[in-house]
Order: C-alpha cells, then sequence, then structure tokens
C-alpha cells in the first residue's frame, strides 16, 4: 500500500481479525512520522501480556502516547506531518463505561476531536455484534453502545475497511494501492 490517508479512516474487525496489523501498514505507507494512541489499560498479566505483544509487534520508530481516557487530548497534540493510530476505539469506550462516563457526551467529543485533528488519523475498532446476545446487562449495553460508536465513526470516515481473516475489505472508499 502506498499513497496518502484520507483524514479519518475507520477498521473494524473481530477478535483477532488482523486489524491492528492491517492499521499498521496503513499508517507506515505514508512515510509520515508514525504516532500510536494506546487506549489500554493493563488491569492484569494476561492484559499486560497484550499489550507488550503489541509494543514488540510495532517495533520502532512509532512515538506511543498512553490515553485510556483523554483521547481527545491526544488527537490535539499530533502534528500536521504525523499520521495516528488510534487502537483502539473498543478499550477507550469500555474505560469510559466502566468509569460510569456519559457516553453519548464522550462520543460527541471524540467525533468533534478526530474533525479536528491535523493529521490523518486511523481508529481500530472491534465489531461486537455478530455473536450471541450477551447474557448480562452490561454486557448488552457495550455491545450495543459500541455498534453504536462504530456506526458514528463510519459515518465520519472517507474510508472504512472491514478485516476477516487478515483480509481486509473496503465497505466505504477505496484501499490504497499495493506497493
Amino acid at each position: 500500500m502506498t499513497g496518502s490517508l484520507p483524514p479519518l479512516t475507520l477498521v473494524v474487525g473481530g477478535a483477532r481479525s488482523g486489524k491492528s496489523a492491517f492499521a499498521e501498514r496503513l499508517i507506515a505507507a505514508t512515510a509520515r512520522p508514525r504516532r500510536y494512541i494506546a487506549t489500554a489499560e493493563a488491569w492484569d498479566d494476561e492484559m499486560r501480556d497484550r499489550i507488550a505483544r503489541h509494543r514488540a509487534d510495532r517495533a520502532g520508530g512509532w512515538t506511543t502516547v498512553e490515553a485510556p481516557l483523554d483521547l481527545c487530548a491526544a488527537l490535539r497534540s499530533a502534528q500536521p506531518d504525523e499520521a495516528v493510530l488510534v487502537d483502539c476505539a473498543t478499550l477507550w469506550l469500555t474505560n469510559h463505561l466502566l468509569a460510569g462516563h456519559d457516553l453519548a457526551a464522550e462520543t460527541l467529543s471524540l467525533i468533534t476531536a478526530l474533525a479536528a485533528c491535523p493529521a490523518p488519523v486511523v481508529v481500530v475498532s472491534n465489531e461486537t455484534g455478530w455473536g450471541i446476545v450477551p447474557e448480562n446487562a452490561l454486557a448488552r449495553r457495550f455491545r450495543d453502545e459500541q455498534g453504536r460508536l462504530n456506526q458514528r465513526l463510519a459515518a465520519e470516515a472517507a474510508l472504512v475497511v472491514t478485516v476477516i481473516a487478515g483480509l481486509p475489505l473496503a465497505l466505504k472508499g477505496a484501499l490504497p494501492a499495493p506497493a
């Protein structure tokens, strides 16, 4: 993949679909300085291991910003010459849900910050609505809120890509040409 990115790209897919690796390739293909905005929080050993694997997979050349809650401030700090990867909207939403924040207000703030970001942004997000209906109210609320967030992001994005089994499929816009 080569070329430039639109102001906002959404890369969505299931767990272990290859969406983060694909998003990283999109960013790397721009030849711009790379900013990685991480939203994960390491609450346990398994999550610490996941974060460490993601860091190792990215290798060098990335400026990492930790923003589990204040993603808007992290986007405001991006420089116009950079390409920004947000990984991921799902964990950002989870953090706000568990903190008891107003999700509609947080989503509106995020959409506004994405539109104002001076650099192109690729947002990674999980598709959580294809599975069974969760058994508890919190999980059902999360699934519903994630679906709404993905719809809002997709409506604003010029390029929306789903990744299934490591294969990208453009849902909106056109994939950059292969290198």
